[in-house]
């Protein structure tokens, strides 16, 4: 871990393989809140807060992929919470845990993919784009307003973001129903703060460009590895005023995301791609027990193989 930044970890329960959890953009670690607790009854489970986010030390470089996966490691090593490791990422965590993965190979048993980010996603979308927007008009129009977005959420937390403001709804999300008042009070407080807008800023501009290309650049087969990954089955009902064209790609998209799911599930001869009906991207909150369930068997598999090589 690059200077002698402070990352805030938490592990609870006993035994082998660590299940390590990796958060979506911009989230903490109350992310595994509904699985986590369930998880480590059978092992032990660890999840941590990224640079800059939740009660974690501020960044200082820049929030890649790459960036990331050294964190954890030197996290892990530091904390003395040693391999094999079975890897469970949630949107562009699973990008993150894959690029672990990629880098310490001997180190990681196992990986269950949450409505995982992939590499290529900006590319897939855009290519059924009912305006055939170019590349360079896509970044200006669909991919520049968010970090455009972002940095004015810097410059607002920099000022002091005041709740009851427009700013500060803009930039602090509203309470979470899955999430207790108690917590969502120090989610909203972390939110306002300097150190998060920059963390997320910085996330937030390299996700769809470093990070994919250094997920991108490392892609290769994972051989046997237990892979899973989970797909969304609920993207919303289309608008009551949706033409048949604006039905046809929101069907597109659907399809786009499954065949983009199955494509990361095939680069392990045992990986699966699962789709999970009525669940949304948060499909830790919304079927917390179908993530416990995909962990469970990644976590067998590996044991399974772990006894095959032994003999």
């Amino acid at each position: 871990m690059e200077g002698n930044r402070k990352l805030n970890l938490y592990c609870i329960g006993e035994g082998s393989p660590t299940v390590v959890f990796e958060a979506g953009q911009g989230r903490t670690l109350a992310s595994w809140g509904y699985v986590q607790p369930l998880v480590a009854k059978k092992m032990r489970a660890c999840s941590y807060d990224r640079a800059g986010l939740g009660f974690s030390d501020g960044n200082t470089r820049p929030s890649t992929s790459a960036n990331i996966v050294d964190d954890l490691h030197h996290l892990l090593i530091s904390a003395n919470i040693k391999p094999p490791y079975v890897l469970v990422g949630h949107s562009l965590g699973g990008m993150t845990v894959r690029l672990f993965a990629d880098k310490y190979p001997a180190e990681v048993v196992g990986m269950v993919l949450v409505d995982p980010e992939v590499e290529n996603q900006t590319e897939t979308f855009r290519k059924i784009d009912l305006q055939h927007r170019t590349v360079e008009q896509w970044r200006i129009q669909v991919t520049e307003p968010s970090i455009q977005e972002a940095r004015n959420c810097v410059d607002a937390a920099k000022a002091g973001l005041v709740p009851g403001t427009d700013r500060y709804k803009q930039c602090v999300e509203d309470p979470l129903s899955q999430m207790s008042d108690a917590v969502n009070k120090v989610l909203q407080g972390d939110q306002a703060t300097l150190k998060f807008q920059l963390a997320n800023l910085s996330e937030t501009e390299n996700q769809f460009f470093a990070s994919a290309d250094q997920v991108r650049a490392s892609r290769h087969s994972y051989g046997d590895l237990p892979l899973i990954v989970l797909t969304r089955g609920s993207w919303g009902a289309p608008e009551a005023d949706a033409t048949p064209e604006d039905l046809a790609h929101h069907e597109a998209i659907v399809q786009a995301w499954s065949r983009a799911h199955d494509d990361v599930a095939k680069m392990s001869m045992r990986g699966v791609n699962e789709v999970v009906p009525g669940a949304r991207h948060f499909i830790q909150f919304d079927k917390p027990q179908v993530v416990i369930d995909a962990i469970d068997r990644v976590v067998a598999q590996a044991a399974k193989l772990e006894e095959k090589a032994e003999k």
